[in-house]
C-alpha cells in the first residue's frame, strides 16, 4: 500500500517550489530589463550620447554614478549634475538649469523633471526620433556646464579658472 502524504509534509516542498518558481521569474524579468547588446538607437545619437560623457567627465572631481542598474549618470562630490541616457536607447538628458530653465522649457523636447526636480530647475530632453543633425550638441554642452556648476563645491570651481 502506497503511503500518502499528509497535508502539513507537503506544505514545505510546495513553499520551496512557490519559491524557486518567484527566483526563476524574478531572474528572467531582470534579464530582459537590461538592453540588448546588438540594439540601437536608430538614429545616430551614440555618438552625441559618447561626446557628451566624455565632455562631462573632463571637468574636475566628477564620478560616473549609477543609483540604478543601468544607469551612469554623471557626479561631483556624490552630487549627480546630468543624467544621460544609455548607448542603444534614444538620447536624453537631463540637468539642473538654474539660469536657463525657463529658456530651455520652451523646446518642445523638454519637459521639468519627474519627482519634483523640475521645481528646483531641473529639465529633462528628450530626442527619441529626432535625427542626430538635428540635435544642438553645443547647446547641451552649454546645460551641462550650467548644472556642473550649480552642484560642484567652490574648491572645484577654482579649478575651471
Amino acid at each position: 500500500m502506497a503511503k500518502t502524504k499528509t497535508r502539513r509534509q507537503a506544505e514545505p516542498k510546495a513553499k520551496a517550489k512557490a519559491k524557486a518558481k518567484a527566483k526563476a521569474k524574478a531572474k528572467a524579468k531582470a534579464k530582459a530589463a537590461k538592453p540588448a547588446k546588438a540594439r540601437t538607437a536608430g538614429n545616430g545619437t551614440d555618438a552625441i550620447l559618447m561626446e557628451l560623457r566624455a565632455f562631462g567627465m573632463a571637468y574636475p572631481g566628477v564620478t560616473v554614478k549609477s543609483p540604478w542598474p543601468g544607469h551612469h549618470d554623471l557626479a561631483v562630490k556624490d552630487k549627480t549634475f546630468v543624467y544621460l541616457s544609455l548607448p542603444g536607447e534614444p538620447l536624453g538628458v537631463g540637468c539642473k538649469l538654474p539660469t536657463s530653465s525657463a529658456m530651455a522649457l520652451m523646446l518642445p523636447m523638454c519637459t521639468p523633471m519627474a519627482y519634483g526636480l523640475g521645481k528646483s530647475g531641473w529639465v529633462s530632453a528628450s530626442f527619441q526620433g529626432i535625427a542626430a543633425s538635428a540635435i544642438d550638441v553645443d547647446m547641451l554642452k552649454a546645460w551641462i556646464d550650467e548644472s556642473y556648476r550649480a552642484q560642484a563645491p567652490k574648491s572645484l570651481l577654482k579649478q575651471l579658472g
